[in-house]
């Protein structure tokens, strides 16, 4: 063989091995790092998703919860971890849209980051205490405006997703009422079922219990179209606050730099499995619409998400604690 003939092959190899690792993935268990402790509404997301993605790929998709601070250790692992598909990400707003306009952290979310899919999103619902002498959107906005800064709400902590839903609602409706911080959901929503913070901004399934038991009153959902769950509960948009959206995301990212046919292989399981019957009726159970984006639909929501929350905080001058 001459050396024509030798550097040709040479060239075709290294041509087709590339081609031939990526169709070859994945050879073994993918590692699912969720950045909340087990047992919160990410991890279930992940949980209900990775069997499904798992059938697909032949191969299982390994959950690891890695919680705290606010989500930026798990989000951090996996910015840092081999772009090889073998190590991704779930998670919701707070670490990648939201705590980047707070504080310093160790990651760029649009650089360290490819976006596999959008998983679901679930619209937060606006809520009073059956006290509150209000039934609907525009009561509370009338309540409101008669009585400035005399109303509290409460929130999962300064920069939680409901904080930012409430804080872009006051900003929408020119209203002034008074932020209750607590450390996490399980404190807010005890005090608003104890009537103790009258109103507040929660996701939907978790309070299904208290709603039909009369703990809670359902004001109006935060998405542009009603909940299945909620069919007579309009949306705050409708009710008087057009355009109004906040909700509670979730979404699967890998490592920047990635290749691109094993992000392919990703997406196209990922929608596979968000899309399949049984699936879509369990995330409409848990108050959630499931969704099942392209890479590059999710790209664009995330920085969308980044821009419109970088705008809350300034307008409402968000501080962490």
């Amino acid at each position: 063989m001459d050396s024509r003939c030798k550097l040709a092959c040479l060239i075709a190899a290294a041509l087709i091995a590339p081609a031939a690792g990526a169709q070859a993935y994945p050879a073994k268990p993918i590692r699912l790092i969720v950045s909340v402790p087990a047992g919160g509404t990410p991890d279930l997301t992940a949980r209900l998703i990775a069997p499904a993605v798992s059938g697909i790929l032949g191969q299982p998709l390994v959950v690891d919860n890695r919680g705290g601070a606010g989500g930026l250790i798990g989000a951090e692992l996996a910015a840092n971890a081999a772009p090889d598909g073998y190590t991704l990400l779930i998670s919701s707003p707070g670490a990648l849209t939201i705590l980047p306009h707070l504080r310093k952290v160790p990651f760029d979310t649009l650089r360290d980051f490819a976006p596999i899919g959008l998983i679901s999103s679930g619209p937060f619902l606006l809520l009073t205490h059956p006290s509150l002498p209000v039934r609907s959107v525009k009561d509370l906005i009338g309540l409101a405006r008669s009585q400035p800064g005399k109303l509290n709400y409460s929130s999962a902590g300064n920069g939680a997703p409901n904080h930012l839903a409430m804080e872009l609602f006051k900003s929408m409706t020119g209203v002034d009422i008074v932020h209750v911080s607590y450390r996490g959901a399980p404190q807010a929503v005890a005090d608003l079922v104890g009537g103790q913070v009258p109103i507040g901004f929660n996701s939907i399934a978790p309070m299904m219990p208290h709603l039909k038991a009369g703990r809670l009153r359902a004001l109006g959902v935060a998405s542009l179209k009603r909940s299945p769950q909620l069919p007579d509960v309009s949306t705050i948009s409708e009710a008087g606050v057009p355009g109004y959206e906040a909700a509670n995301w979730f979404g699967m990212l890998a490592p920047a730099k990635t290749q691109q046919p094993i992000i392919t292989r990703l997406s196209e399981a990922l929608v596979t499995g968000v899309r399949s019957p049984d699936i879509q009726s369990q995330f409409i159970a848990l108050g959630a619409d499931p969704v099942g984006s392209s890479p590059a639909e999710f790209a664009a929501f995330i920085r969308r998400e980044t821009e419109r929350y970088a705008k809350v905080i300034r307008i409402a001058g968000v501080k962490l604690d």
